[in-house]
């Protein structure tokens, strides 16, 4: 016996369509490729030279670090912080990257919240504060690393790395992430990258800190962004639905 043919006229069971992906829109922005590899690979050279630093009071770039502080002198005279001009501008940075430091990050959370956006506010709040105590201020204290000489400004201990360059860098990423439109974000990383750039002379300006604290504030800064914009990447996306969806506060 041969197992009988099914009709012509026999139609299969056809599946079911497969839903249609939801739609997202173009806030939050998505993280890029290999964010966390790449944010890894931004924190571990830090951390090493902040064991460095530990060990080794002159390190092999100190010699650089003088330099740069030897020519900073000589075009500065005697860095000011009530001079006017460059000295002037540089008390504004030193004050923005202090008390006005955490002060704008905590806006940002305040008016996110308020359009419901929470998702946004948690990732700016990790990003800014809770960072800044159990990333920055940890290393911070493993490197120990002494301020230059007579600074201009009022500073704590710890020139390693530089916790106002750290928190320009972080605050820069955060906004371009939960605020700004593809288009309007390629203006705000140029404006971003003029603000940490101008930070980071300040610091060594106004002989607050070492030229290469603020490089490590700048590469520690990304590197935080970047794995945890990657750790935070599900509820953003989530957000983002809810937001092309208009239902954010469902």
């Amino acid at each position: 016996m041969f197992p009988s043919r099914p009709s012509p006229s026999y139609v299969p069971p056809s599946r079911p369509p497969l839903p249609d992906p939801p739609t997202r829109h173009h806030l939050p922005a998505a993280p890029p490729r290999h964010a966390l590899g790449l944010g890894i690979a931004l924190l571990v050279p830090a951390l090493l030279v902040g064991l460095l630093l530990r060990l080794d009071r002159r390190p092999f770039f100190q010699g650089l670090d003088d330099r740069w502080a030897a020519a900073v002198n000589d075009s500065a005279g005697a860095a000011s912080p009530d001079g006017d001009g460059l000295g002037g501008f540089t008390t504004v940075l030193d004050r923005l990257g202090g008390p006005l430091g955490t002060v704008l990050p905590l806006l940002v959370i305040g008016c996110l919240c308020v359009y419901g956006r929470w998702r946004s506010g948690l990732f700016v709040l990790t990003v800014t504060v809770v960072a800044n105590l159990v990333v920055l201020l940890p290393l911070k204290q493993l490197a120990d690393r002494p301020r230059p000489p007579h600074p201009s400004v009022l500073v704590s201990d710890g020139s390693y790395p530089s916790g106002q360059v750290f928190g320009a860098v972080t605050l820069v990423v955060c906004v371009a992430v939960v605020v700004f439109p593809p288009r309007a974000r390629r203006w705000w990383w140029a404006f971003g990258a003029s603000y940490v750039l101008a930070m980071m002379v300040s610091r060594t300006w106004l002989h607050a800190q070492w030229l290469s604290d603020t490089v490590a504030g700048a590469l520690v800064g990304v590197g935080t962004c970047l794995v945890l914009w990657r750790v935070f990447a599900p509820l953003l996306d989530t957000e983002s639905e809810r937001m092309a969806s208009n239902s954010l506060w469902l």
